[in-house]
């Protein structure tokens, strides 16, 4: 036996001097499945981080263009650009305040409806819906989300604006515009379309994205969690909100911002209906301006230097609050984690 592992040593040993005095790789031995696996791993490696890194080169492109087009108006208006309510192309004075306030407000009109139902609908279709409806409301939500955004404005303008200030804008007028501080959000006449009516209509918009996102989210809750909440004595609702939605919070954050997002760039459904009055008014009912529709109404009859500029200036705030919206997101999903991290 001592000769026997004497014999292997030595033969190791001088197999493995020969490799090394004769500078032969052991790579030579390797079988090709292998190398071939290698290869592919290094090719796929460099593919995403070129990917990546091209993302990143569109995004810096992007900005660096609309700095540029806008570096007439940002020099003549500075930040007063984002005080003035102005809009005057014959005078060239121009102001994004109003186009600003219509986005914003229509957006969080388009939240506060939104996510609520959003909610409604993924806790129903994962956790609450019988099983043989689960398939066909699912179909019809992502349906929903395929219809392309004019016909939402086409619809929005022709049936939903008439039926909406012949019926329901009386109703609500008549109901809260007595109510001290937030009647006057809903007094002045019916009009149909508006900032209000642009609001629901972008609402009706981000709901199928933002349900379609959170229950994935939902499905993806190991059953056992559950179950185990269920044999505790837990009611749906307990499991709902201790279980379900603290073990998916990310994605369901990431969800509510997809449809933020579309919400906040939505342009031809909210041209449609939104009035593109560039006044500012207390009424919710009264027609507005957003940035979406003022670059749609107005891109294509800009005429001179500093009006195209304005409008571009416009497209770089769009991104900007778009930017900052997102990053305050992530910036709160972050300090979230840190809390449960510090409990645990």
């Amino acid at each position: 036996m001592k000769t026997d592992m004497n014999t292997e040593n030595t033969l190791d040993g001088s197999i493995g001097g020969s490799l090394f005095n004769t500078g032969i790789k052991s790579d030579n031995f390797m079988p090709a499945s292998i190398k071939r696996g290698i290869v592919l791993d290094r090719i796929f490696y460099h593919f995403t981080r070129f990917s990546a890194w091209a993302v990143l080169a569109v995004i810096i492109a992007i900005i660096v263009s609309l700095f540029i087009g806008a570096a007439p108006s940002i020099r003549k208006f500075g930040f007063g650009f984002l005080s003035s309510s102005s809009w005057n192309p014959v005078t060239e004075n121009f102001g994004a305040f109003v186009p600003i306030y219509g986005t914003l407000v229509t957006s969080l009109i388009a939240m506060v409806i939104g996510v609520p139902v959003s909610f409604g609908i993924a806790l129903f279709i994962t956790e609450l819906c019988p099983q043989f409806l689960k398939r066909p409301i699912g179909i019809a939500v992502e349906l929903l989300a395929a219809i392309p955004s004019i016909i939402y404005g086409m619809w929005g303008l022709f049936v939903f604006a008439p039926l909406f200030g012949d019926y329901v804008q009386p109703f609500i007028s008549s109901y809260m515009g007595p109510v001290p501080l937030i009647g006057k959000l809903f007094s002045g006449p019916p009009l149909g379309i508006g900032v209000l009516t642009a609001g629901i209509i972008l609402a009706i918009m981000i709901i199928p994205f933002m349900s379609a996102v959170i229950r994935d989210m939902f499905e993806v809750v190991p059953p056992v969690l559950k179950e185990s909440a269920y044999g505790m004595g837990a009611t749906t609702w307990e499991v709902i909100r201790h279980v379900v939605i603290p073990y998916t919070k990310t994605g369901v954050v990431g969800g509510i911002m997809l449809g933020l997002g579309r919400a906040l760039g939505e342009t031809m459904a909210v041209t449609f209906v939104i009035g593109n009055a560039n006044r500012i008014h207390a009424s919710l009912f009264m027609p507005g301006s957003s940035i979406s529709s003022s670059l749609a109404n107005q891109f294509t009859e800009a005429v001179g230097k500093m009006y195209t500029s304005s409008l571009i200036e416009l497209g770089l705030i769009l991104f900007l609050i778009t930017f900052i919206i997102l990053a305050m997101a992530k910036i709160l999903l972050l300090r979230t984690a840190e809390k449960q991290g510090r409990r645990k």
